[in-house]
């Protein structure tokens, strides 16, 4: 969005945004850095970044090797992310939070999201972010309609198109999930889907093949089992046209859906 505002372009260099937290010397792969290699997870470096324990995150992000071209080579790394989150911040003043809310949380009608920030008030972009279910399968259903929600073109389409495109490879594996392509903060699935994925098994798994979204709540350390249940299970059972409306039978798994409670 903050694209399409013309706030900023993908091919900005990440160290344009913060020259006061550079080190003294940077780095020829750390100047290269662009806005689309944190979008894609090819930054450059080798390890994730830690910025946990630091006081001033952009100055620690900037302090790690980047001892491979970025664009070059993928290494999943949630700090990209955060740096994103802060490059909306710095171009916008806003957090990406207020930001969102009028472009895209109103208009879905997510109600009250809320977004950990980190020490110096950014929200933290890669994780910590609240919301429903509900939310989430909204967020799905926008991409894919190619970005549009009851007639209104809340992200263009042609952001829709390379966010969710092969634009990285990051494996080779037929059989993984992980190793199918990765876009601009999705990852390419198996059976021509793609997905945003959260910590610890939460899905959001967009088929367009089948007109679909999935999306799944769970707390597990094998991800990939929980996402073969969809291709083995779920996926098989897709018809190849809507079925006929039933009401009874629509009311009835909203009732059980809503008597549904997590076991603590």
């Amino acid at each position: 969005l903050a694209v399409a505002e013309g706030k900023l372009s993908i091919d900005d260099r990440v160290s344009s945004f913060f020259p006061d937290s550079l080190p003294a010397e940077p780095a020829k792969n750390l100047q290269e850095m662009r806005v689309r290699d944190l979008l894609t997870m090819s930054a450059g470096h080798q390890d994730e970044v830690s910025l946990g324990r630091e006081s001033d995150w952009i100055r620690a992000f900037f302090a790690h090797p980047v001892p491979h071209k970025p664009g070059t080579h993928f290494r999943y790394n949630t700090p990209a992310t955060f740096m994103q989150s802060a490059i909306v911040q710095k171009v916008t003043g806003q957090t990406v939070v207020q930001y969102l809310q009028p472009r895209l949380f109103d208009p879905l009608g997510i109600q009250a999201p809320r977004w950990d920030a980190n020490p110096q008030g950014i929200s933290l972009g890669g994780y910590g972010l609240y919301l429903r279910t509900e939310d989430v399968a909204k967020f799905g259903q926008l991409y894919l309609q190619k970005g549009q929600w009851k007639g209104q073109q809340l992200i263009p389409e042609s952001w829709v198109q390379l966010a969710t495109s092969r634009q990285t490879s990051n494996g080779s594996r037929p059989d993984s999930d992980w190793d199918q392509g990765y876009g601009f903060q999705f990852w390419r699935c198996r059976h021509g889907a793609f997905r945003g994925d959260g910590k610890d098994g939460q899905f959001c798994v967009v088929l367009p093949e089948q007109d679909a979204v999935v999306v799944l709540t769970a707390n597990t350390s094998d991800m990939q089992k929980e996402l073969n249940v969809v291709w083995d299970r779920l996926l098989p059972a897709f018809a190849g046209q809507a079925l006929p409306v039933d009401g009874e039978s629509e009311a009835r798994l909203r009732e059980f859906c809503g008597s549904l409670r997590a076991s603590r």
